[in-house]
């Protein structure tokens, strides 16, 4: 997926790359082929810093990650923290970081380093991103200006939970507001099929799509209310738009997608709802939520006093900082 985002936004740059595999919780007849591409992609990491003589590493975690981070102690490097709590290579990273960045000041306990070495930057998004306004948004999918929308989207290759908790509903969920569901490419023949049997006057209200690019901007800055997992995006394209939310933490990632659901929750931007209720539950928590106008303000509110629009902007003097001879490093 990395090199296709690449290839898209910057055809010029190089991508490679190198050897790696998880540790955690990986069954014990796996666990020394593993260790063995780590070990491999250390000595590939080498090679390529001597050849490319960075002045800065920038990890954004997980465990592709690791290797370089082994081979690259004596070079500077940022470690950006995209979720709440940290995941076990993300925790290791930080031992070798010499500067850390975080989404929110909540990461900064699951740390042991000075305050002065982790900052909070929030979550970068893209510049092209916050170029909608709710007008030109609405108007871009020709939406009723008077009748409220609901977002969906559940991530880059979407969610079947959700987009079959919202086909089973839809005519109920097309009777209340307009929806723009973004599906992803799996569930994407099924739900045009869903699309294709409803009443005009339904078909008028449904924008489905299987991905959104260059329109995603426009999409979160025409809804009222958004329904979606609870990854790390979402602590920066909500808040950048006070998208109140309707939260469902992927229950194979359970922990830090709750984790990140659950901060939102505590700043009343959101609430939660588990993957397994969504079937029984999603209805009536639109409807509720659709019907009180005055909390749906009061979420978008808190909602956007999270946001943090030049987090990009922050990482990037980071680097900048680290990567000037006499900058901070270890």
């Amino acid at each position: 997926m990395e090199a296709g985002l690449v290839l898209r936004a910057a055809p010029n740059v190089p991508f490679i790359t190198i050897p790696a595999a998880g540790v955690h919780g990986v069954g014990w007849l796996a666990l020394p082929r593993n260790l063995i591409f780590l070990a491999q992609g250390v000595l590939a990491s080498r090679r390529l810093l001597h050849k490319f003589t960075p002045d800065v590493l920038f990890f954004t975690g997980g465990y592709v990650a690791v290797p370089m981070a082994v081979a690259g102690r004596g070079t500077s490097s940022l470690l950006y923290v995209p979720d709440i709590e940290p995941g076990l290579a993300l925790k290791f990273l930080g031992r070798f970081a010499s500067r850390i960045a975080v989404t929110a000041k909540d990461s900064r306990k699951f740390f042991s380093r000075p305050s002065t070495m982790v900052t909070v930057t929030g979550y970068p998004v893209r510049a092209d991103l916050n170029t909608w306004t709710p007008e030109s948004a609405r108007a871009h999918f020709h939406l009723n200006d008077q009748v409220p929308v609901l977002l969906v989207f559940g991530g880059s290759k979407g969610a079947r939970s959700i987009n079959q908790a919202v086909t089973a509903r839809l005519p109920q969920l097309l009777g209340i507001a307009q929806v723009i569901h973004i599906t992803g490419q799996l569930d994407w023949n099924e739900v045009e099929t869903v699309q294709g049997h409803l009443p005009q006057e339904m078909k008028d209200r449904y924008h489905a799509f299987p991905y959104l690019h260059e329109d995603m901007g426009a999409a979160l800055a025409c809804a009222n209310l958004s329904i979606g997992r609870a990854g790390a995006s979402s602590l920066g394209e909500l808040p950048l738009f006070g998208l109140p939310a309707i939260l469902v933490p992927y229950p194979f990632a359970w922990h830090y997608q709750k984790v990140n659901a659950d901060y939102l929750v505590s700043q009343n931007a959101a609430i939660m709802l588990e993957d397994s209720a969504l079937k029984d539950q999603l209805f009536t928590t639109v409807q509720e939520l659709l019907d009180q106008p005055t909390r749906l303000q009061s979420m978008s509110r808190a909602m956007r006093a999270l946001a943090h629009p030049q987090a990009a902007s922050q990482i990037a003097n980071l680097l900048k900082e680290l990567a000037t001879p006499g900058g901070t490093r270890w």
